[in-house]
């Protein structure tokens, strides 16, 4: 079958959408745009689009090879559909998570969290190294199962074209839905760097992986979000964004003492430090954590979080 390919029909619905909430935001004084971060978010973008073209051929290549051998031919009949949209859901809800927990893939990620602002140019605020780092080998399973590579690659599609929208703050909450689906609210949590909501809300089209593996963080309106990652790039240099990463784990492999300091720099959770002089998520959280119940001992080890925040 021919599948079309989703993310380049709907790049006229993202202008136009990103256009309107230009204007509702200069109109309701709701939201936050900045003109250089949107310009460095588009460039991005289509840089994204670009290197995405050149290697959609080897991604495809690499999934009919892998086609060849699937465990069984499952077909196009429409409980496959079905079927293949909740499990490209999961690989992808796999895929993002350990895009937070593994530094190989948080250098292409990190680009996507970089932006210190949230509205709908951050959604096109994307990776040129995604093809680099094997991302898309995160789906492989479903085409050695079966799953045609072609509806694979369309269901992805979907996703990406869906989790667009979320990236706003001028919708508060959708009701019911909240409890199936991504949102706006869900994802603003994603993105936030309060450290209640780090490493939390995954989901690419439905947030009910998150609520299953214990990751779904319900927004805090006490707490409201406060976006970027733990160490700013303070740049609007798309080259600086799309490899800053990148150049300090070289720098760190190139100073590894040992084989195992080589293996966590690059695998290990981002932030990760032979000494643990360097904060990562799980320091940032075990430091609030504690500030709660002891606050005195734990103020010290959260002055860095509150220093980047104001920042």
């Amino acid at each position: 079958m021919n599948f079309p390919d989703m993310v380049p029909l709907a790049i006229p619905f993202f202008l136009g959408a990103l256009a309107v909430e230009i204007m509702l935001w200069r109109a309701l004084k709701r939201g936050d745009y900045e003109t250089r971060d949107t310009a460095a978010s588009l460039t991005m973008g289509l840089g994204n689009a670009i290197i995405g073209g050149a290697t959609v051929a080897a991604v495809y290549g690499t999934f009919s090879a892998a086609n060849s051998i699937a465990l069984f031919d499952m077909g196009y009949q429409w409980w496959v559909f079905v079927l293949c949209f909740f499990a490209e859901d999961l690989c992808y809800y796999v895929y993002h998570r350990i895009s937070h927990e593994l530094r190989w893939f948080w250098a292409s990620h990190v680009v996507h969290h970089s932006s210190q602002h949230f509205n709908l140019s951050t959604a096109l605020r994307q990776t040129w190294t995604h093809f680099m780092s094997m991302g898309f080998l995160f789906w492989l399973p479903l085409i050695l199962i079966g799953f045609p590579p072609d509806m694979v690659l369309f269901f992805h599609g979907v996703s990406l074209v869906y989790q667009f929208w979320p990236h706003t703050e001028l919708i508060d909450r959708i009701g019911p839905l909240e409890w199936v689906f991504n949102s706006p609210s869900h994802h603003r949590v994603h993105h936030a760097t309060n450290p209640k909501y780090l490493d939390s809300n995954y989901a690419g089209v439905l947030i009910i992986w998150d609520r299953l593996f214990g990751t779904f963080v319900e927004e805090d309106p006490e707490d409201p979000p406060r976006y970027g990652i733990l160490g700013n790039l303070n740049s609007f240099n798309p080259l600086r964004i799309a490899f800053a990463e990148w150049g300090t784990i070289i720098q760190d492999v190139r100073g590894a003492k040992s084989g195992r300091e080589i293996f966590m720099f690059l695998m290990g959770p981002p932030g990760w430090s032979p000494d643990g002089s360097r904060q990562t998520t799980a320091s940032v959280k075990e430091a609030w954590a504690k500030s709660i119940t002891e606050p005195a001992l734990a103020e010290e080890e959260l002055a860095p979080v509150a220093m980047q925040a104001a920042e």
